[in-house]
């Protein structure tokens, strides 16, 4: 499916911005809730870590791409599913879901110890969440996430061409369960049985801290079902639940420098 990183890292962008579009396009004919800040005073800064961390990772931790190291596994033979011989339709099922359930567990690990939580709270600094929400992470998390996955990679033997449909499987469900969607009841219901809806991922953004401490799940809802992290709506409502974080909300979020800064305050 690919060849190099190069076209691994376009195709990846360009479905990306295909996936942005049209849930922006919907954030404006079904939105949600009303917004409590306009995008002109978020989105500049949420797209600048997007673009600034992409440029980090290319340029400086290249060797933690997890496709570069699913390349590497396979030619140094390392890895279970380099070592065994098994239908590659199944080790890319099993592969999507271990990375899924990584995933789970890495952003509960983010809440769980307070250096990592540093890191993590840019992300819940965020006074508003849709789509744009799910590209701001503090670059130091981005490295920290990308050392995990290569990790598990590199033990698994997962496949370059599995590892760029987890990716992209991610990125999509990550700005769709950020979306500001309002999606009608019933549909929200069948999908949150096995996918993580806008409205379930929206209690985990909350200021209540036991709120925003459940849903940590990213594509699957079957974690935080299976593992007692599960809440399945706000107390407050969706409409008129507090998004962001109380001891930040009433600083410069949006601001690029703040957010660099925010973890070593």
């Amino acid at each position: 499916m690919i060849d190099d990183g190069i076209n691994e890292a376009t195709f990846r962008l360009v479905v990306t911005l295909m996936v942005f579009a049209i849930l922006a396009s919907l954030e404006l004919c079904v939105p949600r809730r009303i917004r409590p800040v306009p995008r002109s005073r978020r989105w500049p800064g949420n797209f600048f870590l997007q673009v600034f961390n992409a440029v980090l990772v290319r340029s400086l931790f290249f060797w933690l791409v997890p496709v570069f190291v699913a390349f590497k596994a396979e030619e140094l033979g390392i890895g279970v599913f380099n070592l065994v011989s098994l239908p590659a339709w199944f080790t890319m099922i099993v592969a999507i879901i271990a990375l899924d359930l990584l995933v789970y567990w890495q952003h509960r690990l983010m809440h769980t110890f307070p250096l990592l939580w540093r890191l993590h709270r840019v992300h819940h600094a965020d006074v508003d969440v849709d789509a744009s929400t799910a590209l701001r992470f503090h670059p130091v998390e981005i490295v920290f996430s990308l050392l995990l996955k290569s990790i598990t990679v590199a033990l698994l033997g997962i496949s370059a061409d599995a590892v760029l449909v987890f990716a992209i499987l991610l990125n999509g469900m990550a700005m769709f369960n950020h979306a500001n969607i309002g999606l009608p009841i019933w549909l929200d219901n069948k999908l949150r049985v096995l996918l993580v809806t806008p409205d379930m991922h929206r209690v985990h953004h909350s200021v209540k801290a036991r709120e925003h401490n459940s849903n940590y799940g990213f594509s699957l809802s079957c974690w935080d079902r299976w593992f007692g992290s599960y809440q399945a709506q706000p107390e407050a409502g969706h409409k008129n639940m507090i998004l962001g974080l109380n001891e930040t909300n009433a600083q410069p979020t949006g601001s690029v420098v703040w957010m660099l800064k925010n973890p070593f305050k």
